[in-house]
């Protein structure tokens, strides 16, 4: 493990901006697709979030096998990040572009943007874990551990904006395309996303110089198999913390991903305002808060700890998702749409508060689970949280395309749409349908969620107690596991 005096500013700094290469993806896929699928490519809704589901649900299929490689001594976590940088960037220009959407066949279209998703979502896989997992091999320090990951989060605020602000540029982009390419308006955009992403993942990659070293077989430990990656899933899942911890983490991500991916339809539908000033004003209104929210957190972590942290700001956005129902996503005061600030606020500390804490609360188990086993293996661990947090995310977009259909919404025909994007929707039901799904029914998942982290035993105090004992055990001294009963 790397000396900590390594960690410079700067060093971590560089690491920071790896995360605009998640995040860009991440959030352009997770807003956009499905709006993509059932406007452009012309795929029914609940279709369309089946697509999107099986894709993600590879994905996390996936995470052990990566993780399980990327724990192997001798295995360089920087130069697996460096390799999926260019496929990951190419995929998901490909990923928007409107190849299916002239196909007759709705099956031929679900086969074909399954497939193109199923291979984008390797290549992200191939960057994040290495990516997530490096930092609990660089530091084993409580507070700096949430420094990172809070510095992270805030250059995500601003990665989040991106991610989200170039698509809404899509119908001027398709007013300078000629008519015959003006369905690949979202392909332009993404590639210009794919470019930042790939430039900002390289500075990433070369902030890891000096800092971070593969690690070294020890002798007579043996290479773990990707059988015996999950049965150290099993092991993992013995432990009490993990338990509440990754119930915790599938719940919230169904609750982000639910609203995030209804967000168009909520600006047009529930708030009523024009698509390109509409989606321009939530986007900021969410960076904004997320911006805000971070440091805040990050000193309520640092002054009690990161569970207390998660449970007063997740109960704020909690409590905001209520009373944004209760007064209507279509009020007004003075003439002015309120809520296209104010339910992208709410949705942005939720965001902004999960993600400063999400992968430092995750760390912890690397030191717990070395406490139990003797050996450490932060990417299987990294990775198991992440195959959780992408069947929340999953499951989440699963729900909105299910319900956007069972509340009667459908537009997408069997072939390609218009570049223009939604029309206006007139029913009333399928109006209060698309707010429900922005509005009480994440609310119930991020109440399960709350719930789960209050149950969730790491703090501050037992964590430092664990990191005593445990120094003891690799010094070959003798250690107690008293005090440790809720964690063991």
């Amino acid at each position: 493990m790397s000396a900590k005096s390594a960690l410079t500013k700067k060093k971590k700094t560089g690491y920071a901006f790896g995360i605009f290469t998640e995040s860009l993806i991440y959030n352009m896929f997770y807003t956009y697709y499905l709006t993509f699928l059932i406007e452009i490519a012309g795929i029914k809704p609940a279709i369309s979030s089946i697509i999107i589901f099986i894709s993600i649900a590879w994905d996390a299929v996936t995470d052990p096998m990566i993780g399980n490689y990327t724990d192997r001594p001798g295995v360089s976590k920087q130069r697996v990040m460096k390799l999926s940088l260019v496929p990951l960037g190419l995929v998901f220009i490909v990923a928007w572009s409107s190849i299916g959407a002239g196909l007759s066949s709705q099956l031929a279209k679900v086969l074909l943007y399954t497939l193109i998703t199923m291979c984008l979502w390797v290549f992200y896989t191939m960057y994040t874990i290495p990516y997530y997992a490096v930092v609990a091999e660089i530091t084993e320090d409580y507070d700096e551990r949430t420094e990172i990951r809070s510095l992270s989060s805030l250059l995500n605020a601003v990665a989040v904006g991106l991610g989200n602000i170039l698509p809404a540029l899509v119908p001027t982009v398709a007013v300078l395309l000629t008519e015959k390419y003006e369905s690949n308006a979202y392909a332009v955009v993404a590639a210009i996303i794919s470019v930042l992403a790939i430039i900002l993942g390289f500075v990433c990659c070369r902030s890891l110089n000096g800092v971070y070293q593969p690690k070294k077989a020890v002798p007579g430990e043996q290479v773990g198999s990707i059988k015996d990656t999950f049965k150290s899933f099993g092991s993992i899942l013995a432990m009490k913390p993990a338990k509440y911890f990754l119930v915790f983490v599938f719940f919230f991500l169904a609750t982000s991903s639910m609203i995030q991916s209804n967000l168009t339809y909520m600006v047009i539908d529930c708030i009523g305002m024009d698509y390109d000033t509409g989606i321009v004003a939530v986007i900021i209104s969410l960076v904004v808060s997320m911006a805000i929210v971070v440091p805040i957190v990050e000193k309520v972590a640092h002054k009690k700890d990161r569970r207390f942290a998660a449970i007063v700001f997740l109960s704020v956005a909690f409590a905001g998702e209520i009373i944004i129902k209760l007064v209507g996503l279509d009020a007004e005061i003075g003439g002015f749409k309120i809520m296209c600030v104010a339910a992208p606020a709410v949705l942005g500390i939720g965001t902004g508060t999960f993600w400063t804490l999400f992968y430092s609360m995750g760390y912890d188990l690397v030191e717990l689970d070395e406490f139990i086993t003797g050996t450490r293996k932060e990417s299987t661990i990294t990775a198991l949280p992440q195959l959780v947090q992408k069947f929340g995310s999953a499951f989440g977009i699963l729900m909105a395309g299910v319900l956007l259909g069972a509340y009667g919404y459908d537009k997408s025909g069997d072939i390609a749409g218009s570049e223009a994007l939604i029309q206006r929707v007139s029913d009333p039901h399928i109006v209060n349908g698309m707010e429900n799904i922005s509005t009480v029914i994440p609310a119930a998942l991020l109440l399960v969620s709350i719930i789960f982290a209050v149950l969730y035993p790491m703090t501050r105090e037992r964590f430092e107690a664990l990191m005593v004992q445990l120094r003891k055990k690799r010094n070959g001294e003798e250690y107690t596991t008293d005090g440790l009963e809720k964690l063991l």
